[in-house]
């Protein structure tokens, strides 16, 4: 495993691996691994050639100041699970001044409405700096495919938008959501979760499965205040918010059509900590 800190470093092998004809898959992480970010990096292997990871926590796409200082930041954790794979990986982990520069800013996109559904309502600039540091990325590390888990459908959306308003030649590989033994999507912010609360926040996954379940023979809005109803019973989590959305568009359904394929999206905060989740509901 080569492990790289700067983008020149990184660009003269990517630049040997182009010449040799072989494919790159690229997995970006903000650090703090986890099982499920390990089964991306196996795919990827499984799928290409030569193999990047990168390691950074993006500043830009955080809207709470209080959120990125409390966000893991493990990455001597990190390169021992690595290299618990047995692959022969590239590891980019960079600093923000090598990526941005002297000027840590976001780019502006407009994503055809998809940043303002959901995590955008909730979450000012967050999308813009999600496109900022994965055109990056790319850039760098031109990967012919980069693989994405579905927790993060929404940013999965925006980022297959991203390659085509940008006409990056990149493939998007989503992957299916890992989840512990209760269900909890796996995600670095359960770090910070004691086992009694992450006991407490696979309700999230329980109500989604419920959601599964009443789709088709309930109203998206009965669906949805019952979702409200049970979260204000729960003791422990607060609902930020529930959504049945068009999987393509991320529209919020108010009736249900024929032919398109709908997710349930929930985000809810364990204390002050912010989860989300979601499932396919046809």
């Amino acid at each position: 495993m080569q492990i790289f800190r700067d983008k020149a470093s990184i660009e003269l092998v990517i630049a040997e691996v182009k010449r040799a004809g072989k494919s790159i898959g690229f997995v970006p992480t903000m650090g703090a691994l986890h099982a499920g970010h390990l089964s991306l990096v196996r795919q990827c292997a499984k799928e290409c050639d030569v193999v990047v990871v990168s390691i950074f926590i993006n500043p830009t796409q955080f809207d709470n100041p209080s959120d990125l200082d409390n966000y893991p930041r493990t990455l001597d954790t990190d390169i021992v699970k690595l290299e618990s794979l047995e692959l022969d990986l590239l590891v980019f982990a960079p600093n923000a001044s090598e990526l941005y520069g002297s000027k840590v800013e976001a780019e502006h996109f407009i994503f055809g409405g998809l940043e303002h559904r959901m995590e955008g309502k909730f979450r000012n600039g967050h999308f813009d700096g999600v496109g900022t540091v994965v055109k990056k990325l790319f850039e760098i590390i031109k990967p012919d495919r980069a693989y994405f888990g579905e927790k993060d459908f929404q940013q999965l959306q925006i980022i297959k938008k991203l390659i085509e308003i940008s006409h990056l030649p990149v493939e998007i590989i989503g992957c299916p959501i890992d989840r512990e033994a209760n269900g909890l999507a796996r995600s670095s912010r359960n770090e910070r979760l004691t086992s009694s609360d992450r006991e407490e926040a696979a309700f999230i996954y329980q109500t989604l499965l419920k959601v599964k379940q009443k789709f088709g023979t309930e109203s998206a809005k009965n669906i949805r205040d019952w979702v409200e109803k049970e979260f204000e019973k729960h003791p422990f989590l607060k609902l930020e918010y529930f959504e049945i959305a068009d999987g393509n568009s991320l529209i919020t359904a108010e009736d249900i059509e024929p032919g398109l394929n709908y997710r349930a999206f929930i985000a809810a905060y364990a204390k002050d900590i912010r989860l989300i989740d979601n499932v396919a509901l046809n």
